[in-house]
């Protein structure tokens, strides 16, 4: 079952569970744009292929909104919202060490290394680096953990994971980014909160939001 949190004609956006994939890769399991186009098919009797354009993703262990496109000409235009930094996209995570300040604007030089399929970020420039920054504010505390506010400035390959682990704060339950033990539902403790943007067709302005996973360690913040 899809978990749609917006469908127009131009835009759809979805609540991705943890373990879903936004679309297909090396492990042959059924990604989520497969599955929207077959939910589309059949929800409007659209004969031939339906087209769907990824606008972002997330990575497969984050739960969150993600958002899609039904037609080009709106891929076209969120990519360029992209492109100029006209999405504003909200995630919240769960870490165990108090953060080194209650509100700080983080700035890397990220490099991927594609054999671990992880990211390591760097205080200076690098070769084959790329700038990646993020503000992160806290928000909320429990008796074992803090809760973080991220705003994302760019789309980096697993920058919040790489940029919090480089200072000491890896989200809860990711192992690849120094967390020392998994979380049992095999995902780890960030979630895509919230996207807003100007619809790119409508010229109006959106926010979708996601709730969080239920029966999550999430449920530790009263605040949520």
């Amino acid at each position: 079952m899809l978990d749609i949190l917006f469908e127009d004609n131009h835009l759809i956006a979805l609540n991705k569970q943890i373990s879903d994939i936004v679309q297909g890769d090396k492990t042959g399991d059924t990604s989520l744009d497969i599955k929207i186009k077959e939910y589309i098919k059949e929800k409007y009797n659209k004969p031939g292929n339906v087209y769907l354009g990824v606008i972002h993703r997330i990575d497969r262990p984050v739960s969150g909104v993600v958002l899609f496109a039904r037609t080009s000409k709106a891929l076209s235009r969120m990519n360029k919202l992209i492109r100029d930094k006209k999405i504003e996209k909200i995630y919240w995570a769960i870490i165990k060490n108090e953060p080194p300040k209650n509100e700080e604007v983080l700035e890397h030089y990220l490099v991927k290394n594609e054999k671990q399929n992880k990211s390591y970020a760097y205080e200076k420039e690098v070769p084959g680096s790329k700038y990646g920054n993020l503000k992160y504010k806290l928000i909320g505390k429990s008796d074992n953990y803090y809760l973080l506010e991220i705003e994302l400035y760019t789309g980096r390959h697993h920058q919040i994971r790489a940029q919090l682990s480089k200072i000491g704060c890896a989200i809860k339950g990711d192992l690849k980014y120094n967390y020392p033990r998994s979380n049992k539902n095999g995902g780890i403790s960030l979630h895509a909160k919230s996207v807003t943007f100007i619809h790119p067709v409508k010229n109006k302005i959106n926010t979708i939001s996601a709730p969080f996973p239920k029966g999550d360690i999430w449920d530790e913040f009263d605040m949520l």
